[in-house]
């Protein structure tokens, strides 16, 4: 937390975007949190190249808003896996949405995990912990109920990294964009030999909100006498 602090308080002030009405419709009571976050995407996030200096201005519609739509498909006590979290998204904004589920930030390389681990001890977030790994070096240590992915790999691929840390039943929650349906058609093989039953897009969130999104659904095989949420 304090190198964190110490690049807030040592760099010139960033622009930070204001809160959309939308997003004290979305957050409630925890609009404040939401708004922090904002600050560290735009401020450290950026110097510290985990964010473009062009997505500053578009922060809360592109990136936080855009992901808060996935907490509609997420039951109380989840454990959530967010793989290649990067700056947190969308892991943080669903854990600041969603305080009644507990999310783990899964991330590779240094310099993220570094800014995730300093943002979640500045948010106090107490539902939220850092590892700092690859997806595949997870396998068999982790069981978890949904994993979450944005922006992370094409889905074939993401999913043989996914569904092994999930338990029986569990889910990917994938956010993807408007050729969501043509890159689930083409993952189709890779999903079935990954252990796939199910999947499908969802379209979540509401325009009116700015949280709507497209994500694809993928449900791993029920397997039996499997332990829920162990992480």
């Amino acid at each position: 937390m304090k190198g964190l602090m110490t690049s807030l308080m040592t760099s010139p002030a960033p622009a930070v975007p204001a809160a959309p009405p939308a997003a004290a419709a979305v957050f409630g009571d925890r609009l404040p949190l939401a708004e922090r976050y904002v600050e560290l995407l735009a401020g450290a996030g950026t110097e510290r190249g985990l964010m473009g200096p062009r997505e500053t201005p578009r922060l809360w519609e592109r990136h936080v808003l855009n992901c808060v739509g996935v907490a509609e498909l997420l039951a109380p006590d989840d454990t959530v896996l967010d793989l290649g979290s990067g700056a947190g998204l969308p892991g943080i904004p669903l854990a600041i949405r969603r305080p009644d589920i507990s999310v783990v930030l899964v991330e590779a390389l240094l310099r993220r995990a570094t800014f995730l681990t300093e943002a979640v001890e500045e948010l106090g977030l107490p539902n939220v912990t850092v590892r700092r790994a690859r997806g595949e070096e997870l396998a068999k240590k982790v069981e978890v109920d949904v994993v979450t992915a944005r922006a992370v790999a094409p889905l074939a691929r993401l999913a043989g990294w996914s569904l092994p840390l999930l338990r029986g039943g569990g889910r990917l929650l994938a956010l993807k964009g408007e050729q969501a349906e043509a890159e689930l058609n083409a993952a189709a093989p890779g999903l079935r030999k990954a252990g796939a039953v199910k999947w499908d897009v969802v379209e979540v969130g509401s325009a009116e909100q700015e949280t709507s999104a497209r994500v694809v659904v993928v449900e791993r095989a029920a397997v039996r006498g499997t332990a829920r949420g162990r992480r």
